[in-house]
């Protein structure tokens, strides 16, 4: 068996005197690709950051090769071969691929000025050990997601690391784009680069490592190889209890109205990424829409919210044309939007969790150009108890939080407005596993509780979880509308996606 690379004892850490992390122990051996799994609060971002030298361990040590090591900043982190790739991407969209990989390393001339020509010349050397053709004079804001992905790859080995930290690293990725990551990533292991592989993606943990570490509450509740650890059972070491009610589905109640709340005939949209969508969502019913990559599922609740022109087709609210064109007119009709990229669209990333939930009921909490501060913290801490959002304070800048609980903020958010129909567009894109059975959750909920609900997820499990329907698009076009109770699993409705 292979000597380990990293060894992190006894490690622990505690924040104003509240434990985060109790004598976790955690090995990657050579050329391992071990999973670091658990909840939002479990415990990955510090043990991580720790290892990173962002935050110092009360107690515990670390060993490298053997040998203990202090790693106080991430530049003495880099020095000792340690690299970490984020879920939100480091780039500068503006420069070139050869820029982002040395930037702030450059190879420089004896005259002291950066050496264009050998950062070239090594970037394409990084990239073609990867096994990837990408031009490093390309501006990264010209490729795709991707390849946007790789770059971050190999930048981290501009800094020669021997250890690479990857944070959910396909949250972002077609599945296409997934499998050209995992050849990048086998291909770093046969560089004798050990890997710690953070995701919540259960199937794609299964299929590229070789381990799994599971924290909860900051501690360690299982570390074995993936051949001794059951798929079927990793969920219940994650939550720390049987979750499959909440993926199971129950058939729910509710009226099919004369006069649907929301009706769309034949949408079509200026940048003709919507062609022709058509479909009804009735009071208090969940909507799921399904669809392949490119098949217009954002696009059609980003019409809906005045985000996309739409030039063709009509809109109804409860019977009654309507137009669409900005979202405040969306808004003033009872409509909301949960967007995919929560940090880009639905956040004031650098503002508080307080500043953010309440951002779309000022109006309502001010008189006189006075906001009333009782009447906002209960707004707010009403969305903090319900949604279980955990944060020491809701003064708490949200960019602190998890990414579990910055989308349960951009959900509490609209919610405030009490919403008649909701827009939903991945909600549990990047979260983790409690994090998303809460959403779900929490979206049964507000459906029995009279809001109506449009649903999309890429995870076929959570559309047959949650939608009482489910409508296909494909090329911009709803191809099909099926029942959910028609549904036997995921086959059937992976067959209605594929169009067969």
């Amino acid at each position: 068996m292979n000597e380990p690379v990293l060894e992190m004892k006894n490690i622990s850490k505690s924040f104003n005197g509240v434990p985060v992390l109790t004598d976790v122990d955690f090995c990657l051996r050579h050329k391992e690709i071990v999973a670091l799994m658990g909840g939002n609060g479990a415990g990955k971002s510090t043990l991580m950051k720790i290892l990173n030298g962002v935050y110092q361990a009360d107690d515990g040590e670390i060993l490298l090769n053997g040998e203990k090591v202090h790693i106080d900043s991430v530049i003495d982190a880099n020095r000792h071969g340690i690299g970490m790739i984020f879920q939100e991407f480091s780039l500068v969209s503006t420069l070139t691929v050869a820029e982002n990989i040395f930037l702030a390393h450059e190879p420089k001339k004896k005259s002291g000025l950066v050496d264009n020509a050998l950062c070239i010349e090594k970037s394409k050397s990084i990239l073609s050990g990867l096994g990837v053709d990408i031009d490093p004079t390309t501006r990264v804001e010209e490729l795709s997601v991707g390849y946007r992905q790789i770059v971050e790859i190999a930048k981290a080995l501009s800094h020669n690391v021997k250890i690479l930290v990857m944070d959910e690293p396909t949250s972002a990725l077609t599945n296409r784009e997934t499998e050209n990551l995992f050849e990048v990533v086998r291909k770093l292991v046969n560089m004798d680069i050990a890997i710690i592989f953070i995701s919540h993606r259960i199937k794609e943990i299964y299929q590229i490592c070789d381990r799994i570490t599971v924290l909860r509450d900051g501690h360690v509740v299982v570390s074995d190889s993936k051949d001794n650890i059951p798929i079927d059972t990793i969920v219940n070491y994650i939550v720390g209890s049987e979750s499959s009610k909440r993926y199971a589905w129950v058939p729910r109640e509710f009226a099919l109205d004369d006069t649907p709340i929301l009706t769309v005939n034949n949408m079509s949209t200026e940048d003709k990424k919507v062609k022709d969508v058509s479909f009804s969502l009735h009071h208090s019913e969940i909507l799921g829409i399904a669809g392949l990559m490119g098949s217009g599922r954002s696009e059609t609740v980003l019409s809906l919210f005045g985000l996309e022109k739409v030039v063709g087709g009509s809109i109804l609210v409860n019977g009654k044309p309507v137009r669409i064109d900005s979202p405040s007119d969306a808004i003033n009709l009872g409509i909301a939007l949960v967007p995919e990229s929560r940090r880009v669209q639905g956040l004031v990333i650098d503002h508080s969790v307080q500043d953010n939930i309440l951002i779309t009921v000022l109006n309502e909490i001010q008189k006189i150009g006075w906001i009333n501060d009782g009447q906002g913290t209960l707004i707010v801490e009403d969305a903090i108890n319900k949604l279980r959002i955990k944060t020491e304070s809701a003064k708490k800048a949200v960019n602190l939080l998890s990414g579990g609980n910055q989308q349960k903020v951009v959900l509490a958010k609209w919610l405030a407005t009490k919403p008649a129909v909701l827009l939903l567009d991945e909600p549990t894109i990047g979260v983790d596993i409690g994090a998303k059975t809460e959403i779900l959750h929490e979206i049964r909920y507000l459906s029995d509780n009279g809001c109506s609900i449009v649903f999309i997820s890429s995870e076929l499990n959570e559309l047959l979880a949650v939608s009482d329907r489910i409508l296909v698009l494909k090329d911009g076009v709803s191809i099909r509308e099926v029942n959910r109770a028609d549904l036997k699993g995921e086959e059937d409705l992976q067959r209605a996606v594929q169009g067969y």
